[in-house]
């Protein structure tokens, strides 16, 4: 009797824990020092806020495809548009919700269904490495079907367009294309761009060398993945994306991994650590960027 109270009270306690670090229905809250992220799980799984303190620094847009962090299988050719549901939009099971000692969520597992057609399922794992001050976001798609497929993974974050944000990547002239479509600007071997107002929507390609950042509102997101080398990605698609909203609305920020063939029950991993941290104005330059930079990839 004693050991069914003990096993009772655990469960009804962890089950408080992960209630409390619950931001909604089905959106769980994971901190680490200043930094929040809220992941939805029933809408996608997507990330719907990432806050340093109280400033915000995904979009909140209310418009289809244009706010928080998403996950897709590339080559887009595979699946055209709209964004496939079961990846996107529809509900994800939670596999495993750790609770943290702040009541926030330490761990989040959580699974979307299968798409019939292609065959595949996704899953996301949301963890806090407090040592360096990041959130790790593990992505997997498994082959549910019965013949080989070949995928990468590729995440979306939709930031806002403030018009005087700085989007900046390791990378040389000629590794960004269609060239002349976003106004880059080279220095200290990397890429700078200003986003721009423009009547038209704009997306170039770019081999990168591993991250990918964003500096707005006196914050900077940095976001670190496996360099691919030439030749691993998809067709048609590249390490680095970047998408600029017509008007001034939104940008996306792309990544994507090596273009593999996952034998069926098969399962590619692929990791992405987020870093968001304040600079003050005389630190938005490039030099000291990138300084900055490097000191948290080592």
């Amino acid at each position: 009797m004693k050991h069914l109270l003990k096993s009772t009270l655990i469960i009804l306690l962890s089950f408080m824990s992960t209630t409390a670090a619950k931001a909604a229905d089905n959106a769980y809250l994971l901190k680490c020092g200043d930094i929040s992220m809220v992941v939805d799980a029933e809408h996608g799984g997507k990330i719907m806020s990432l806050k340093y303190q109280d400033t915000e620094m995904l979009s909140q847009s209310r418009f289809p495809e244009s706010f928080g962090s998403t996950f897709w299988t590339s080559p887009q050719k595979e699946w055209n548009w709209p964004p496939v549901p079961e990846f996107d939009k529809n509900v994800y099971r939670v596999l495993m919700a750790e609770p943290a000692a702040d009541g926030s969520l330490s761990r989040l597992l959580i699974h979307s269904p299968t798409n019939a057609r292609l065959g595949l399922s996704i899953g996301k794992e949301f963890s806090v490495d407090k040592r360096r001050g990041a959130f790790v976001v593990t992505y997997s798609i498994r082959n549910e079907g019965s013949a080989p497929r070949q995928v990468a993974p590729w995440e979306i974050s939709r930031v806002t367009n403030t018009g005087d944000g700085l989007i900046f990547f390791q990378a040389v002239d000629d590794n960004v294309w269609p060239a002349g479509l976003l106004n880059f600007k080279s220095e200290r071997k990397a890429m700078w761009y200003t986003p721009d107002e423009n009547p038209q929507n704009r997306k170039v390609n770019a081999d990168g060398r591993g991250w990918l950042a964003y500096c707005a509102n006196g914050l900077v997101l940095l976001k670190a993945f496996p360099d691919m080398k030439a030749g691993e990605e998809a067709p048609g698609e590249a390490e680095i994306q970047v998408y600029v909203n017509r008007g001034k609305t939104y940008i996306e920020l792309e990544s994507q991994g090596a273009y593999v063939t996952l034998q069926p029950g098969g399962e590619l991993s692929w990791t992405v650590r987020w870093y968001l941290f304040p600079v003050d104005a005389k630190s938005q330059q490039p030099k000291k960027l990138l300084k900055k930079v490097n000191k948290l990839l080592k």
